[in-house]
């Protein structure tokens, strides 16, 4: 794979990361029945994930242009 592919694919496993913390955040607002905040986390959810969905791409763009051995 190459350095420009496995930076996106380091991006995009540094987003997944944010975005499993973030998915905690919403559930520990909805234990706490705080509506508001939850479809704050619920937008932030949307963004890091269209984030993420675009960092691989670009990996599996890269590595499918990447020279092979």
């Amino acid at each position: 794979m190459s350095g420009s592919a496995d930076e996106a694919l380091g991006r995009a496993e540094e987003l997944l990361e944010r975005l499993q913390a973030t998915r905690a955040e919403l559930e520990r607002l909805a234990a706490e029945e705080n509506a508001e905040a939850a479809v704050e986390v619920l937008s932030e959810l949307a963004e890091l994930a269209k984030d993420v969905e675009a960092e691989l791409t670009k990996a599996r763009a890269r590595a499918g242009n990447a020279p092979q051995p």
